[in-house]
């Protein structure tokens, strides 16, 4: 269970938001390490400071005040805060527990974003775990070898993006079938543990002291004889549907990018970065909308388009551009129920949330 933030936190995080958006190593690391020495212990400075920094850093980039320089080079420093704080750490780590055996911790094939699980790892390690962290875009193959060769009773998987879901589910079944369960968590598997669920993962936990506890309990062992195909806890992947968009993601973006151009003519004027920067964000959206109908969820689509609307008009992009690149792609898609299903669910949820529309664009003609 989540333990509240000690008192204090708040400051602190503060001066370290400070310096490592100033990309400053040394000021962040003399802060958490002053800290620390004077009594604040490292799981509360790992989450609930350095894990609140990150946090304020993803939602400063996302509102548009935050260079994705400076983002970068925020999470560098915090990468840095949290090994300054392993190294300083005795190598026997904490006292244990009768459970604490071995674990991976991985992120999902594909997946970039390791300070989360590298948060998770360091507070087994501090509760006495013994853990392999294996880091970003951890191959199935890889991490299956790995769990021949080292022994270990279960596998952490983290995740932000929901668009890897289907990795992590292979990553998942391919576990299971060596009799190793696994533990999920990141956003990737929604605010309540829902895609975790559905992919038949062994557990969720939202944060690393849930993991911590769940560990502690003890997870099932899965029976590799059972069934593992994708299908079998997906049932409506049977048609196809997920299968056509994901090998149809390149033409699909071109095409919605062409009629784009011309319905709205201005975009025909767009320097060579800003038609590239307008393809990357159909791209994401084709991704997506592949996410969804993985796992059938209107909502998966729906929370993104409207969190892309806010990133947009935050950077003075017309939100409304995204309706009507939703109608272009429902143009292309019009012989698959499913993925239509889910394109109307998303313009109705972006027109709602952006509301009043914006008067040079009808988005029921687009």
């Amino acid at each position: 269970m989540s333990t509240a933030p000690a008192v204090g936190t708040g400051a602190l995080a503060d001066a370290l938001w400070r310096a490592a958006t100033d990309g400053d190593e040394h000021a962040a690391v003399a802060l958490v390490r002053a800290a620390r020495d004077g009594g604040l212990d490292e799981e509360t400075l790992l989450l609930d400071v350095i894990a609140a920094v990150q946090a304020r850093v993803g939602a400063e980039w996302a509102a548009g005040r935050l260079a994705v320089t400076r983002e970068h080079a925020a999470t560098t420093v915090s990468e840095r805060v949290i090994s300054a704080l392993a190294h300083d750490r005795p190598a026997a780590g904490g006292p244990g527990g009768p459970s604490a055996g071995r674990v991976a911790v991985a992120c999902v094939d594909g997946e970039w974003h390791a300070l989360p699980a590298r948060l998770v790892a360091e507070v087994l390690r501090l509760r006495g775990r013994p853990v392999d962290f294996l880091g970003a875009r951890t191959s199935t193959a890889h991490l299956v070898s790995h769990l021949h060769r080292t022994g270990a009773e279960a596998v952490l998987l983290s995740g932000s993006l929901p668009t890897l879901l289907p990795a992590a589910h292979a990553a998942v079944t391919a576990c299971q079938a060596v009799g190793v369960p696994v533990l999920v968590g990141g956003r990737a598997f929604g605010p309540d543990g829902r895609y975790a669920h559905a992919l038949g993962a062994d557990g969720w936990a939202p944060d690393a002291r849930t993991a911590a506890a769940v560990l502690d309990r003890g997870l099932a062992l899965p029976d590799p004889a059972a069934a593992r195909q994708a299908v079998d806890a997906l049932p409506h992947l049977a048609d196809q549907e997920y299968t056509f968009v994901a090998r149809s993601r390149s033409r699909l973006v071109r095409q919605t990018l062409a009629g784009l151009e011309e319905r709205f003519p201005a975009l025909r004027a767009y320097t060579g970065v800003q038609r590239e920067r307008t393809a990357e964000d159909l791209a994401h959206i084709v991704d997506f909308l592949t996410a969804a109908l993985y796992v059938d969820d209107p909502a998966l689509f729906s929370t993104f388009l409207c969190w892309t609307a806010d990133v947009l008009q935050a950077r003075r992009v017309p939100a409304h551009s995204v309706v009507a690149g939703l109608g272009l792609l429902g143009e292309s898609l019009r012989d698959f129920p499913r993925a239509l299903r889910l394109l109307q669910a998303g313009r109705a949820a972006v027109t709602d949330h952006i509301l009043p529309p914006d008067p040079g664009i009808d988005p029921a003609a687009a």
